[in-house]
């Protein structure tokens, strides 16, 4: 670790800002600066990664070939390597498969997606109805991962999805709606646009999945998902997975869903396996130099940087690569087309750095992400806990370190 990183937190004299209350959004779910941020004491951001002989693996009580899958999805199972399910997937795949409404609680990088595609595509299999199931997902990056993911686990089954999110080419969408796919996946505000259109009809839906609920919620998305969610048959398997459950959260699941089984694998707040720290500096140009330093060490292998602003992140982005550092940057002024090929690049380790806005915060599936650094502090603590989350993930452990003010 960095010697600048090791330093101990700022223990008093910091004045807290006011709270917002729980905040409206401006459309696409980005929080105004107006807005506020809450004051996250910097103790908060330090904690040694717990991850020793005292922990106990968990023990799935299935492996894959167990599971009553179609010979050819276990193929496409065992081409991608999967053997051991997670604790989502080893606990939540025999109810879905039974038909059961599910409420899955599981932190990010636990497996989820799979967790619920494989039981869908099983389903699939024996019933290829169109549009019978639409998969709702807070970000078009996590909805176009699921897209991905559907689309390899299916690979030769004749099942087909449509991928409706903004940023994208509306025609094409309607025109890939209307070959009659049988899964759609997308996000609120885009398929709430479809609907009003009269080009998305929900009549057939038989499976409703709601992806990182929380967030969706957190998003200002509560009421284009009551409407969407009236809009498909009462009759229907609705699969709910968060990873928080709150007061709110509590209320849809009571709204959606009938007699559901509840499946919980959370672990504590933050993750046992991120080694987090904080960084003090005392102007812009310490903050700087400090990162650059951190940069150079050999142990930054894969770095995901969290700024607060779209503008900020691209400045950000543009003066790494001035200073030689491979980096892309992700943020609401990007197309669709412009975060995807910057998510790739970073994937493909062509970018070493990928410096983003909490768009990328959320259910991103960015493996071997060695180290998460807040160059910005987050809005809120909830935030901070999904920002780390990109980095630990599987058997790994990861670092997130935290710029504060030095004072």
């Amino acid at each position: 670790m960095n010697q600048n990183s090791q330093k101990r937190p700022y223990r008093g004299g910091h004045t807290a800002r006011p709270t917002t209350s729980r905040r409206p959004r401006h459309k696409g779910g980005g929080r105004s600066k107006s807005q506020g941020r809450a004051y996250i004491h910097p103790s908060k951001f330090i904690n040694r990664a717990t991850i020793g002989e005292a922990e106990t693996p968990y023990e799935p009580t299935h492996r894959f070939a167990d599971f009553p899958f179609s010979p050819k999805l276990h193929s496409n199972i065992a081409y991608k390597k999967y053997e051991v399910p997670s604790a989502i997937q080893d606990q939540a795949i025999p109810p879905i498969l039974d038909g059961k409404d599910v409420i899955g609680l599981a932190n990010t990088g636990t497996g989820k997606t799979a967790a619920f595609l494989l039981p869908i595509i099983e389903a699939l299999s024996a019933n290829k109805d169109p549009l019978s199931v639409l998969i709702l997902a807070p970000t078009r990056e996590l909805a176009q991962q699921i897209d991905e993911q559907f689309r390899a686990f299916s690979y030769g089954m004749k099942l087909y999805s449509t991928l409706i999110v903004g940023g994208m080419n509306m025609g094409r969408q309607i025109s890939q709606l209307n070959r009659r796919p049988q899964v759609v996946i997308g996000t609120p505000g885009r398929t709430m646009d479809l609907i009003k259109r009269g080009v998305l009809s929900l009549d057939a839906v038989k499976v409703l999945v709601l992806d990182e609920a929380d967030r969706m919620l957190d998003m200002g998305f509560i009421n284009d998902i009551r409407t969407i969610a009236s809009s498909t048959p009462a009759e229907r398997q609705t699969l709910f997975f968060s990873a928080t459950i709150t007061p709110q959260i509590q209320e849809l699941t009571r709204e959606f869903l009938h007699s559901p089984v509840t499946v919980s694998v959370r672990t504590a707040d933050t993750s046992e396996r991120v080694d987090q720290d904080v960084v003090e500096a005392s102007s812009k140009e310490e903050k700087m130099e400090k990162l650059l330093t951190m940069l150079g060490q050999d142990d930054f292998e894969k770095v995901l940087l969290f700024g607060e602003t779209k503008y900020g992140v691209q400045r950000l982005s543009d003066s790494l690569e001035k200073s030689g550092f491979a980096s892309v940057a992700i943020h609401g002024n990007k197309s669709q087309s412009q975060r995807q090929r910057a998510l790739k690049a970073f994937k493909d380790n062509n970018a070493r750095i990928l410096v983003a806005t909490d768009v990328a915060a959320r259910g991103l599936d960015i493996p071997n992400v060695s180290h998460v650094i807040n160059y910005d502090q987050p809005a809120t603590y909830e935030d901070y806990v999904h920002r780390i989350g990109r980095t630990g993930r599987g058997n790994a452990t990861g670092k997130a370190l935290t710029f504060i003010e030095r004072r």
